[in-house]
């Protein structure tokens, strides 16, 4: 595996690379990232990673501060994956120079984690617009888990015509139901039973489409704040007129200090 820091040493190394997949990934690397990197090598063979904590997604200093970097342990993953490119840019390297494409945030953005964070889906969508300017994958992989940030992505991608074909993958899970996730790193075994709790009950209670019931369940599980519980078509972006539709159930929660998100 060969680690570049540099864009410019980066795309002279890749610049005759004709089929290359890309995960760009914030670290903490777990088993949904694993399973992004398995499938691009295995379907597109060439695979390029990225860890870069992006400071303009977050919209507090202490989430940025918090957020797990464990760069040594991610390196020895990714060489034991077999990776072909580590991309490890620092904060001038990425946001040096000007952008070909207009960042595009479709309306969607102002729903679920629009609501309560601000400019994170600029911040997500500026980023990952630059390392496809950088980088120019034919691939890159994205998982569902973020789907809100996958579907913005996506509709980037068409607005400004890259050539750049998104590939969407389903979410892993660890055995106790909970979606695997940084953030996870950053619970305690207590928290993670409570996070288990959670998103089980809901699953169960999904199809009742009773948010009252869900958020009051919740709270009693020991959940600290609940930013949203909403339901929408994943393809309509509408909210269903009742539980016959086809929908899936989105929620952003906190667990003292760290904020989890899902949909199933």
């Amino acid at each position: 595996m060969k680690i570049f820091r540099q864009k410019i040493l980066l795309q002279k190394q890749i610049i005759n690379e004709k089929s290359l997949s890309f995960v760009p990934t914030m670290g903490g690397l777990h088993r949904g990232h694993i399973s992004l990197i398995k499938i691009a090598k295995r379907r597109f063979k060439r695979v390029i990673v990225s860890i870069y904590v992006n400071p303009k997604q977050f919209d507090s200093k202490n989430d940025f501060k918090r957020y797990p970097r464990r760069l040594s342990k991610d390196i020895n993953l990714l060489k034991n994956l077999k990776v072909n490119y580590l991309y490890l840019p620092n904060y001038s390297d990425i946001y040096s120079f000007k952008t070909k494409n207009k960042i595009y945030l479709h309306k969607f953005c102002k729903k679920l984690c629009g609501k309560k964070r601000k400019n994170h889906f600029k911040g997500v969508v500026n980023v990952i617009n630059r390392f496809l300017e950088i980088i120019k994958p034919k691939y890159i992989l994205l998982g569902k888990k973020d789907f809100q940030q996958l579907f913005l992505i996506q509709k980037h991608v068409e607005k400004n015509k890259i050539n750049t074909k998104v590939i969407s993958c389903n979410t892993v899970r660890e055995k106790n139901g909970i979606a695997c996730s940084s953030r996870n790193f950053n619970l305690n075994k207590k928290e993670i039973g409570v996070l288990s709790k959670a998103i089980n009950f809901i699953k169960k209670n999904k199809k009742f489409m009773n948010k009252k019931k869900i958020l009051n369940k919740l709270l009693t599980l020991g959940i600290k704040k609940i930013d949203y519980i909403d339901f929408f078509n994943t393809k309509s972006l509408k909210n269903p007129k009742n539980k016959k539709n086809n929908f899936n159930i989105f929620v952003a929660f906190y667990i003292g200090k760290t904020r989890l998100i899902d949909n199933f």
